[in-house]
């Protein structure tokens, strides 16, 4: 197995392919995503490529893509489309434009069924992570997939926002090396 690191639209060559991993990855409980989101996710690749700081990390066994992982800047202002109104409730607006804005934003992280369990999540993840603006890496995740926040967990990063009320909610999550991770879990 080998990781491969992509800062472009050299990625979209592998396109079938992250489609492919998407559909595998996020089409089983807690996400329940049909065939139509891996499209989605496959056609916003074009234009995500294109983002300030894009980076995508994908893992081959061979020719084969088994895993990717992707992220990017999350400019300022703090957007307002997808979820990102949900984070910047739960952080509020400064908090919101001084951890978030400028740091690596992971937007994607996927593994095949058949390669989960053997740290190549963790990998992936550190690889589009290691050379994050001042180690300053976020993400966010649903509450209803346990096994992931659990994983975020395990591999240090921070919980910096409270699901909403009603447990359908999202929440943020921390680098390790994100110089704000204290004061997050502080927060809570």
């Amino acid at each position: 197995m080998s990781i491969r690191i992509f800062k472009g639209a050299e990625l979209l060559a592998h396109s079938p392919a992250l489609r492919s991993v998407y559909g595998d990855a996020f089409c089983a409980p807690p996400w329940n995503e049909d065939e139509e989101k891996a499209v989605e996710f496959a056609g916003r690749l074009p234009l995500n490529v294109r983002r300030p700081g894009f980076t995508a990390a994908l893992a081959f066994t061979g020719p084969e893509v088994i895993g990717f992982a992707t992220a990017w800047t999350t400019l300022a202002p703090f957007p307002t489309d997808r979820c990102y109104p949900q984070a910047a409730a739960g952080l509020g607006a400064d908090r919101t434009a001084d951890w978030l804005c400028g740091a690596r934003e992971i937007d994607e992280l996927a593994v095949r069924s058949s390669a989960r369990g053997t740290g190549l999540a963790a990998e992936l993840l550190e690889a589009v992570t290691e050379d994050a603006p001042e180690g300053r890496s976020w993400l966010l995740t649903s509450l209803r997939a346990p096994r992931a926040m659990a994983f975020y967990r395990r591999q240090g990063w921070t919980q910096a926002t409270r699901p909403s009320l009603d447990g359908k909610g999202i929440v943020v999550f921390l680098s390790p090396r994100h110089p704000a991770r204290s004061l997050a879990a502080l927060a809570l």
